[in-house]
């Protein structure tokens, strides 16, 4: 039986969840198409990426195919959502010679690999990292991996889940470990933390001037109580 302190990560998610709501879903149901979905709109906000990512799959289409096929002047309008369009037009061309040419098309093999591999195989693709990876296979219930983005990342980081190293990855390892006994372990409870704790680091609990007096867990934010907030607000 979990003991008080590890219960604590569920019981912030609960209270974050009061505060903003159950987080919708973002569009894509594949693994292809969640790599499509990060690479179609370089620092993109949600609302424009969402529209990005629809015009891709009217005006071109999410196969490998349509994407090889389609006008370089019809993916710079797509990615001309978010900055760099050229260099992501080329990023999503990119991605669908390597689902083409390396995974027939489908990535349903990559799917069914031991985790070690198939976070691998998806970090073959621009854009997806091992956080990435994760992401997709959690958010496609393949494997209840406990990913995090980096606002997640540094709310957790901030209430005292793991500590914050020199590079990022080490960082990430760090709050992963720290709350590996901590969740419910199942992918829908893991779905719903990765996105309430998005959107808190999002509004509230930013790098730079965290609305602390706003903040939900303020009394137990560890970053907060120790004094650290005051800096990010001067930053």
């Amino acid at each position: 039986m979990a003991g008080m302190e590890a219960t604590r990560l569920e019981r912030m998610v609960a209270g974050l969840e009061e505060t903003y709501g159950r987080q919708a879903l973002p569009p894509p149901g594949t693994a292809l198409e969640m790599i499509l979905w990060e690479n179609v709109a370089y620092l993109a906000d949600d609302a424009r990426r969402r529209e990005a990512f629809q015009k891709l799959k009217r005006e071109v289409g999410l196969t490998p195919d349509a994407i090889l096929a389609a006008p370089n002047e019809k993916l710079l309008e797509i990615a001309g959502a978010g900055i760099l369009p050229a260099t992501f037009a080329e990023k999503l061309r990119k991605v669908a010679r390597i689902a083409k040419e390396e995974f027939g098309g489908k990535l349903d093999s990559v799917l069914r690999l031991p985790v070690s591999k198939a976070r691998k195989a998806l970090q073959r693709f621009p854009g997806i990292g091992e956080p990435g990876a994760e992401k997709i296979l959690l958010f496609l219930r393949v494997y209840p991996l406990p990913a995090l983005e980096s606002n997640g990342l540094r709310v957790l980081l901030r209430l005292g889940f793991g500590q914050e190293q020199k590079s990022y990855s080490a960082s990430y390892r760090s709050a992963q470990k720290a709350i590996e006994h901590q969740h419910e372990g199942n992918c829908g409870w893991l779905i719903r933390a990765h996105l309430v704790l998005r959107r808190h680091g999002q509004e509230l609990c930013r790098r730079n001037h965290p609305m602390c007096e706003r903040c939900p867990l303020v009394l137990e934010c560890r970053y907060y109580q120790a004094g650290l907030a005051g800096a990010a607000l001067r930053g």
